[in-house]
């Protein structure tokens, strides 16, 4: 089994408390997005089915990334590795959602904006320097 990171550094602490924070706003968006699909299910020009596919998707990696960076948080190296995949794995299906011309809405668009920001955040973050070294094996 491996020892767990030791994430007690101020320092450390407090970028895995940011990435949490950025994560939970992901989470939070992710969930309110579903919630308007749903609502909105009747209006096919606002909610097709790329919409659906796409929203799904988002929320479960939204829920995954947000279990990655608690393990992260308390020290695993596999929670960690999982997030810094994670994000950088989304964050680059966000730019492609974003520049394919007219399969998603407008509003998709900019809620996937929004998103790929926050995940821009955790990437940078978790990709830092530090985080690396107090990572490391």
């Amino acid at each position: 089994m491996t020892t767990p990171a030791n994430v007690g550094h101020p320092r450390s602490a407090s970028a895995l408390r940011s990435v949490q924070l950025l994560v939970t706003g992901y989470v939070a968006i992710s969930v309110l997005t579903l919630i308007a699909i749903i609502a909105l299910r009747h209006h096919s020009t606002v909610v097709n089915d790329a919409v659906w596919v796409r929203g799904t998707i988002v929320v479960a990696s939204s829920l995954l990334t947000f279990l990655f960076a608690r393990s992260a948080a308390k020290g695993s190296h596999k929670g960690y590795l999982r997030l810094r995949i994670v994000s950088a794995v989304m964050l680059v299906a966000i730019v492609v959602i974003i520049a394919l011309p007219g399969t998603f809405p407008l509003w998709m668009k900019g809620e996937q904006a929004v998103c790929g920001l926050l995940l821009l955040g955790v990437t940078l973050v978790v990709n830092s320097k530090h985080l690396r070294s107090v990572f490391t094996k």
